[in-house]
């Protein structure tokens, strides 16, 4: 089985990843191995490519995928926030390049089984990585209205965030919310039709809150980006795709306090804090996808890439 999955920003990544025929290149999300697997193309037998993401199913496709390239492949089952360990394992102690493409690919969402979509009466689910012992259901059904509120507030950036996790908490005193369209069907009771109309698809949101708090997205990489561009080589890249506004002010700020890392007063005529840079920031404003790109992939259009360059 190999993934059905449309790489975002394809040509962009291999452009601005600089790649070295004999260099060490990471892919930190590996998923369908579409970016991998023109990466892989690139390298020479000196030349070493390593992938790495959760998800067994995307493990299985990408060795599927890099088969032609596995004398310079290695392929880790693991989360990127394990990074360094896992560089270690494989005696490998700084890279040319590391990139990451976040969120969830087409084939997790187009795999009803998966529960990641609200487009499919499925068990809801939503795991990156299947042998975590909590749900998506979990979170619908065991949160606090509270917490439900906060998650959906915050990561789902719902100005009814309040209202559907008060419906939530309702419709479970009644029985366990189990599917995809059950928990649809309760969105859609707590938010103005007027809206509905207007704003997309109701449940969007609130999917994607309860998708970030299960597989902590957000906190994976805010405790990954700084780490990942230590462990580049002089003049390496780390090359971050991000698709909602909360995974980019994340990726931009820490490129900012990595290119500019000084806390002294702005008064002060000379650094006394000692914090040295680690490098730049390549564009101050992101790459987007292209017209054309955006037409033939709608799920591109929200996309955005950023890039760091190690000093």
């Amino acid at each position: 089985m190999i993934f059905e999955h449309k790489s975002v920003l394809l040509n962009e990544i291999i452009k601005n990843l600089s790649i070295k025929e004999d260099g060490t290149y990471v892919d930190a999300t590996l998923g369908g191995a579409g970016h991998a697997l023109e990466v892989c193309r690139r390298l020479s037998e000196k030349g070493h490519f390593i992938g790495i993401d959760q998800d067994e199913d995307a493990i299985e496709s990408s060795k599927l995928r890099l088969k032609d390239y596995m004398d310079r492949v290695d392929i880790v089952k693991s989360n990127y926030v394990n990074i360094k360990n896992i560089l270690e394992s494989l005696n490998v102690d700084r890279v040319d390049g590391i990139y990451i493409d976040l969120g969830v690919s087409s084939y997790q969402l187009d795999n009803a089984e998966r529960g990641f979509s609200y487009r499919f009466d499925s068990a809801l689910d939503m795991r990156m990585d299947k042998s975590l012992d909590i749900t998506a259901q979990d979170i619908v059904n065991d949160y606090s209205e509270q917490e439900l509120y906060r998650i959906i507030k915050n990561y789902g950036e719902d100005i009814f965030a309040k209202n559907i996790a008060k419906h939530i908490v309702i419709a479970r005193k009644e029985k366990r919310i189990e599917s995809g369209l059950e928990l649809v069907e309760i969105i859609k009771r707590a938010i103005p039709k007027k809206f509905q109309i207007t704003s997309g698809h109701p449940a969007k949101r609130t999917f994607q809150a309860i998708r970030i708090e299960l597989n902590k997205e957000l906190e994976v990489l805010e405790n990954s980006l700084e780490t990942m561009i230590d462990l580049l080589k002089p003049n390496g890249r780390l090359l971050v795709i991000s698709f909602h506004s909360l995974e980019d002010r994340i990726v931009k700020n820490i490129f900012k306090r990595c290119e500019n890392p000084c806390t002294c007063p702005k008064n002060f005529p000379v650094c006394v804090c000692g914090n040295k840079s680690k490098g730049k920031v390549l564009m101050r404003k992101p790459i987007l996808p292209s017209e054309e790109e955006s037409e033939a992939n709608p799920r591109a259009k929200s996309a955005k890439l950023r890039i760091f360059v190690k000093i």
